[in-house]
Formats: structure tokens, sequence, C-alpha cells
């Protein structure tokens, strides 16, 4: 399994696993399906959002290892 960090380009996160788009949705990031998701990290997201990146990369790493289990 890939862990995910701050630094991944959100297309790259979704590509781990799909079900991160819900995960990144939740969290108020409803354009994941947008043009600059493929190219923007979550890091940049997150900032352009007002959103926690640490805490968004804990819940996506935490869904993905359930996921996985």
């Amino acid at each position: 399994m890939a862990e995910i960090t701050k630094d991944m380009i959100i297309g790259d996160i979704l590509a781990v696993h799909p079900g991160n788009a819900a995960i990144l949705m939740a969290a108020g990031m409803g354009c994941v399906g947008c043009p600059s998701a493929q190219g923007e990290t979550l890091e940049e997201a997150a900032m352009v959002h007002g959103m926690d990146v640490e805490q968004l990369v804990e819940n996506l790493n935490t869904f993905v290892k359930e996921q996985n289990a």
C-alpha cells in the first residue's frame, strides 16, 4: 500500500483508492473531480480550502488501511 503524503497530487491520491474522494469531499473539498485536482498537491488544495493538511493525511491513510485490512 502506498502511504499518502501531503506532497501527493490529488489525482494520485484518488488512484491509490477511489474511495478517497469521499473522504476529501466530506472534509469540504468538493472539487476533487475538477481539472486542477489532477495537478494540485494535497497541501496546495488544503491551503486553498483552509484545511488542516496533516489531519487530511491522517484521515486518508486511516481509510486506506481499513479498506486494505
